[in-house]
């Protein structure tokens, strides 16, 4: 028996893949994509994990799906799924999402070169450029972010003690900067970023109360943010993202780079106004932008603005047939 049917247009945004689910998604229940979110964690998550892991997908699989809007401002709502699960907000993937369903002619803006976009984070605002029928260049009004948390001590096996900042940007980041047990990225290898980062984000959640003071539905540490000297002459700063269980970001990451932003602005390293160019694990940029204060509940925070771009490489049409063995997907630790 077949359990689904599901046509893809694949893409990338700066180095990390992006699926967008074209057709074979399940209508949601919800007023909200916050509510339409746990409807699919509830009743519908089979289809991230046969989509997303292996043999279908990678441990770095990150996807979407285009819904109608939930508001009337807006042009259309995303749901990100990825291997790490639903997303609340995704950066990387709301600059592939939009570039293929422009490309594609599945999202229709209301105003040509913007588009209102509700997520389960909220709702985010998006400037595009167009060549022709090529989508060159995508900038993302992100929500709110703020930093949650600052000098968290944990200790981290082989590492030991390490100091950590808690910032939000759409997902909760782990911002670990160079300090006595970590020299920041160049001094160490992708391998061990795999390994000590899961247990670093077990002990954070295990010390500490990361919850979104205006949707107690998005909380908890997901994701850890290795930063370090930039390599490209016109970056500000390095990153690698890790998520999931065994993914780093090759992208430099929206949601991370707003988070990022949020932690200087409190540290008073960035103001409002400024610009911040993200550089990632493989050199790729994303065009940062403090555009605002502003305050999330009693949280002094920003908001941030990321510009990337992105590349569509194939179409690809997956069925899920309920006799394969594997047709939830595996992923191997």
């Amino acid at each position: 028996m077949r359990k689904g049917t599901f046509f893809c247009v694949d893409a990338h945004t700066c180095g990390n893949p992006v699926r967008l689910i074209a057709s074979g998604a399940p209508t949601l229940k919800g007023n909200t994509m916050s509510e339409k979110r746990q409807d699919f964690l509830q009743h519908h998550d089979w289809i991230r994990q046969a989509l997303m892991f292996e043999p279908r997908g990678h441990s770095m699989m990150s996807g979407a799906i285009v819904y109608p809007p939930c508001s009337e401002a807006a042009d259309a709502a995303i749901l990100f799924v990825e291997t790490s699960g639903c997303l609340p907000m995704c950066g990387h993937g709301t600059i592939g999402t939009v570039t293929a369903a422009l490309e594609h002619g599945i999202i229709q803006p209301k105003t040509p070169g913007q588009l209102m976009l509700d997520v389960p984070a909220g709702q985010v605002r998006v400037e595009y450029q167009q060549t022709n029928n090529k989508i060159t260049a995508v900038r993302i009004f992100n929500v709110p972010a703020y930093l949650a948390h600052s000098e968290v001590v944990i200790n981290c096996p082989e590492l030991g003690e390490l100091i950590i900042d808690i910032a939000y940007g759409g997902n909760y980041y782990a911002i670990i900067d160079p300090q006595p047990n970590y020299n920041g990225l160049s001094s160490i290898t992708v391998d061990k970023l795999l390994l000590y980062s899961p247990v670093i984000r077990q002990k954070l959640n295990e010390v500490v109360d990361c919850i979104h003071p205006l949707d107690s539905t998005v909380k908890g540490v997901s994701h850890v943010l290795w930063t370090g000297t930039p390599t490209q002459p016109n970056a500000t700063a390095r990153n690698a993202v890790f998520y999931g269980d065994r993914a780093i970001d090759r992208s430099p990451c929206g949601t991370g780079t707003s988070a990022r932003m949020a932690q200087w602005v409190a540290k008073s390293k960035l103001m409002a106004g400024d610009q911040f160019i993200h550089e990632s694990i493989i050199g790729s940029l994303f065009e940062g932008r403090v555009e605002a204060i502003t305050e999330v509940g009693s949280y002094p925070a920003i908001l941030p603005s990321i510009q990337g771009w992105a590349k569509v490489y194939g179409h690809n049409t997956i069925w899920v047939d309920a006799d394969d063995p594997y047709c939830y997907g595996f992923e191997v630790k």
